[in-house]
């Protein structure tokens, strides 16, 4: 899969999981905590968990928007995500079966 082509799966992804807080605000205590874990473990992407951190206090839209933003900065933002564990397994599994059936090149 080309940089590009991933970057487009994890947006796509991270749509379903800002819907899914947008339909339930009270998921966004999920997302404040699992930053603040990975900011308290994760040395190696601190600098965008500081940066989730800024957007989440700075509260819930700015965060959302930036989420499913199409820029190079949420993109990088992306690959430290805290709403990693918003979408729940089977959730998760059936976008990704979705995301490849839609995405084959047909076999000549």
């Amino acid at each position: 899969m080309t940089p590009r082509a991933l970057e487009l799966r994890s947006l796509a992804l991270h749509s379903l999981a800002v819907e899914k807080v947008r339909r339930d605000p009270a998921l966004f205590d999920r997302v404040r905590t699992t930053n603040a874990r990975f900011l308290n473990m994760r040395r190696d992407s601190a600098v965008y968990s500081r940066r989730w951190q800024d957007l989440i206090d700075a509260g819930s839209e700015p965060c959302l928007r930036k989420a499913v933003e199409d820029s190079e900065e949420a993109a990088d933002l992306r690959q430290a995500s805290p709403f990693a564990g918003i979408l729940n397994e089977e959730e998760r599994r059936d976008f990704l079966r979705h995301w490849a059936q839609t995405r084959e090149t047909p076999r000549t």
